[in-house]
């Protein structure tokens, strides 16, 4: 986007709370301005935190749109052009961190629920029935063969065979997400 507008040898010139000023009014010549001016210390410093180039890029493209978009909001007697700047950036960096990180658990909870409704479902439905009323209705062994009539050894067994049977599963499944990380 920047790249793209017209150079103007003023705008070069002209300082930072000029090029601020101008850039109020929506001047696309202050922008690329202080975009050539900035931009590198904005890259630096972005780079630094994911140590991705393209998402450094991003996060020096989203501090400038940020630039231009709060112009207004911008005040001289509090900071420099270049600190306000190189703040906006870093918080666009430190987002985009949490967004990734905040995503990463996500995801893996995910599919490891995915793994295990997987393994639930491929029981044998005695042993998920027993699993259910366990787990789910928040019933006790005696109780499930209380109002099944099954006999409560037939019970844990079931249930022992339902776990174990999950355990295996899932260990397998541990070991494949272990070995594609």
């Amino acid at each position: 986007m920047l790249a793209a507008l017209a150079r103007d040898p003023v705008a070069d010139a002209d300082g930072d709370d000029r090029l601020m000023w101008r850039l109020r009014a929506h001047d696309e010549a202050a922008l690329a301005a202080l975009y050539d001016r900035h931009a590198g210390a904005a890259y630096g410093l972005a780079l630094r935190m994911p140590r991705d180039p393209p998402a450094a890029e991003e996060v020096v493209q989203d501090a400038f749109l940020a630039l231009w978009r709060h112009a207004a909001a911008f005040q001289a007697e509090r900071t420099s052009l270049r600190s306000w700047l190189l703040t906006i950036a870093r918080n666009r960096a430190v987002d985009r961190l949490r967004r990734q990180r905040s995503r990463g658990p996500a995801v893996a909870q995910g599919v490891r629920a995915a793994a295990v409704r997987g393994a639930v479902t491929a029981l044998l439905p005695a042993q998920r029935q027993v699993l259910e009323w366990a787990h789910v209705a928040g019933l006790s062994q005696s109780e499930i063969a209380n109002r099944t009539g099954l006999a409560l050894g037939t019970v844990k067994s079931r249930t022992r065979l339902a776990l174990d049977h999950l355990r295996r599963v899932l260990a397998g499944t541990d070991a494949a997400e272990a070995t594609e990380s």
